[in-house]
């Protein structure tokens, strides 16, 4: 009996364990609208899920550096983040800077990132890229195997 309950206690602590390293890995995300990103980041970020990047996060799948605390959020060497102006679809179908948009989300970033931003010219039509030692000086890089993590949302 002694056996079985030492065996069950075992169980249950490795099944926590497991639920508590959750991963969500990102990778080739090119973003969106910004309103599904911030549902979607606010869920993941009450989840207390672990965020990797591991390859492109650009435009609205950026928000998860403001949603997600920065201590769950490490970086492989394949990230690169890409930051740009929000815009609307204008006459034609091109692309309209939205400027209360650009503020919103500027203002989602923590305050590295919108230093970084600042540093390289602010949020403009044209994507600007944070990757490589940059990256890695702002955020931990993953010491595990990106690719054998769980699924990419």
């Amino acid at each position: 009996m002694r056996f079985v309950t030492g065996l069950l206690a075992g169980v249950l602590l490795l099944a926590g364990l497991t639920a508590s390293h959750a991963v969500v890995r990102i990778a080739d995300d090119r973003g969106g609208r910004i309103g599904t990103y911030v549902d979607k980041y606010q869920n993941l970020r009450t989840s207390g899920e672990t965020v990797v990047i591991d390859g492109l996060c650009a435009s609205a799948c950026t928000i998860v550096l403001g949603a997600v605390p920065h201590d769950r959020i490490c970086v492989t060497s394949r990230a690169s983040l890409g930051f740009h102006a929000a815009w609307d679809p204008g006459a034609g179908g091109r692309p309209v800077t939205n400027v209360e948009a650009t503020h919103m989300l500027y203002k989602m970033y923590p305050a590295s990132i919108r230093h970084w931003i600042a540093r390289h010219g602010g949020l403009k039509p044209r994507m600007i890229f944070l990757r490589g030692h940059q990256l890695t000086s702002m955020y931990k890089p993953c010491y595990m195997d990106a690719h054998a993590s769980a699924g990419a949302r």
